[in-house]
């Protein structure tokens, strides 16, 4: 169980997370983190935590998942999971752990893994260069591929039945 302190109680502060945050997702579960404000200035503005603050976590299971008892064993699990892990993150930071549907299937262990690869990626710092683009987007787009005389698009050879008067 976590202590009332570390848990994220107001809309606000999951609205500040998921706006602000870095995001990572792994199989069963994803999760945004949203560091500590700065010291000359805030970093996801006037709903960020002071600094003194201790860490908060908070817990994103949907009708998805499952229904009611399967969901508050999910959430139960990951927050067990995330109690040993509060020492990881800095006073001040937001996390948001997000199940996903097979999240309720999961093995113990596997979530487990998947919570510490996911923190840790959410939490690497950003090269400052400039921001990364997607592929296959702004970019040049693919030829389109030649069209045939067939209906559908297809060759007369390709699948299916072919068609022929004898």
């Amino acid at each position: 169980m976590l202590s009332p302190e570390n848990r994220m109680r107001h809309s606000t502060e999951f609205g500040s997370a998921m706006r602000s945050g870095r995001r990572s997702s792994r199989d069963d579960l994803a999760v945004v983190y949203l560091p500590p404000p700065r010291a000359g200035g805030t970093t996801a503005g006037p709903e960020a935590l002071p600094v003194g603050e201790p860490p908060r976590v908070g817990f994103i299971v949907s009708k998805a998942v499952g229904g009611a008892v399967v969901r508050k064993r999910v959430q139960r699990r990951l927050r067990h999971l995330m109690r040993p892990r509060l020492s990881e993150l800095p006073n001040g930071s937001l996390l948001v752990v997000r199940a996903k549907p097979s999240a309720a299937t999961a093995r113990y262990e596997d979530l487990g893994a998947q919570l510490d690869g996911a923190i840790a990626s959410a939490m690497r710092p950003r090269p400052k260069g400039p921001a990364r683009r997607r592929r296959g987007r702004g970019g040049p787009s693919a030829p389109e591929p030649a069209k045939s005389d067939t209906e559908g698009g297809r060759p007369a050879t390709e699948g299916g039945e072919r068609w022929t008067d004898r």
